[in-house]
C-alpha cells in the first residue's frame, strides 16, 4: 500500500515551506497535535501521520518483526520523508516518538534539520545511577496489567499519564484515544516502548535539538529530561510550566511558543 495511505498522512500549510513533521506518542494519533500543528501552517509545510496501529493507519500493515523495536517505527518516518521527498525537516516527536525521531535522524541525517523532543525518555527503567522513573518490577506489572485488560488499564492509567486532575476532560480524551487503538498492537507497542534503551543513540544526534520537559511528569521525570539534554551535544532544554505528560493537549499555547522560539532561530 502507498506510504501515504498506510500512515494516514495529512499535509497542510505552506506548500513550498520548510517541512515540519509531528509524530504522536503511545496510545495516541495525529489528532493529539490539533492544537499545536496548525499554528505553524503559515510558515511551514506541516505533515502529520499515524503510527501503524493508531488512528487511521492501515492495521494490516502491522508486521511483528518490523515493529519489534523502535527502529521499525523510525524506518516508517524515513519512508514518509522519502515518499514526499522531504529534506530540512523539523521533526517534533511526543513521548516515545521522541526516540523514534532520534533514530530516524541518526539513520537518515540528510533528511532532518532539527529535532523537538516533547517529554522524551531513552529508558524508562532505573539503571544504576540513571533514574528513568520506574523499577523493573514497576514496568513488569504495568505490562502484565495492560496485556490482561487493556481497556481497564487504559481507563486507570490515561488520567495518571495526562496529569491535570483538575481538568478531567483531558484524561477522558486520552482514555478514549487509548481505547481506539488496536489492543493487540497496543500491547506489543507498549512492550517495545517501555523496555527500550536508547541512551547510546543520543550522542549520535548531530542536529540542533530542543528538549521540552514538563513539570510533574510521572512518565518522564525531570531527571530524564536533564539526562537527554546532557547526552545530546549542543541541545537546548526548556522547562515548561505545563504539568503531566501531554502538554500538546494540556498547554498548547506554552508548547507552541517554546517550539516556535526554537524553530525560528
Amino acid at each position: 500500500m502507498d506510504v501515504m495511505l498506510r500512515h494516514n498522512v495529512k499535509i497542510t500549510g505552506k506548500p513550498d515551506g520548510q517541512p515540519m513533521m509531528f509524530a504522536h506518542g503511545y496510545g495516541c494519533d495525529q489528532n493529539m497535535w490539533r492544537y499545536v500543528a496548525p499554528r505553524f501552517e503559515d510558515e511551514f509545510k506541516v505533515v502529520v501521520f499515524d503510527h501503524i496501529g493508531a488512528g487511521g493507519s492501515d492495521l494490516a500493515a502491522y508486521d511483528a518483526d518490523r515493529y519489534s523495536s523502535l527502529r521499525g517505527y523510525a524506518d516508517d518516518v524515513v519512508d514518509i520523508c522519502r515518499e514526499l521527498d522531504l529534506t530540512d525537516v523539523v521533526f517534533v516527536g511526543h513521548s516515545v516518538s521522541s526516540m523514534i525521531g532520534v533514530l530516524a535522524a541518526v539513520a537518515a541525517p540528510e533528511r532532518f534539520a532539527k529535532l523537538v523532543l516533547v517529554g522524551p525518555s531513552p529508558r524508562y527503567i532505573d539503571d544504576d545511577a540513571y533514574r528513568g522513573g520506574f523499577t523493573e518490577q514497576d514496568i513488569t506489572e504495568l505490562l502484565d496489567s495492560l496485556e490482561s485488560n487493556y481497556l481497564g488499564w487504559s481507563s486507570a492509567m490515561a488520567p495518571v499519564i495526562m496529569g491535570n486532575a483538575d481538568r478531567p476532560e483531558l484524561g477522558d480524551e486520552l482514555t478514549a484515544s487509548f481505547c481506539r487503538t488496536d489492543p493487540a498492537i497496543a500491547s506489543r507497542f507498549a512492550r517495545v516502548t517501555f523496555l527500550s534503551d536508547n541512551r547510546a543513540d543520543l550522542h549520535r544526534v548531530t542536529i540542533p535539538t530542543l528538549v521540552l520537559q514538563c513539570s510533574s511528569d510521572v512518565i518522564a521525570p525531570q531527571s530524564v529530561g536533564a539526562y537527554v539534554h546532557e547526552a545530546i551535544p549542543g541541545s537546548t532544554l526548556v522547562q515548561l510550566s505545563a504539568t503531566g505528560h501531554c502538554p500538546n493537549l494540556s498547554a498548547p499555547d506554552e508548547t507552541s511558543e517554546a517550539i516556535a522560539a526554537f524553530v525560528r532561530t
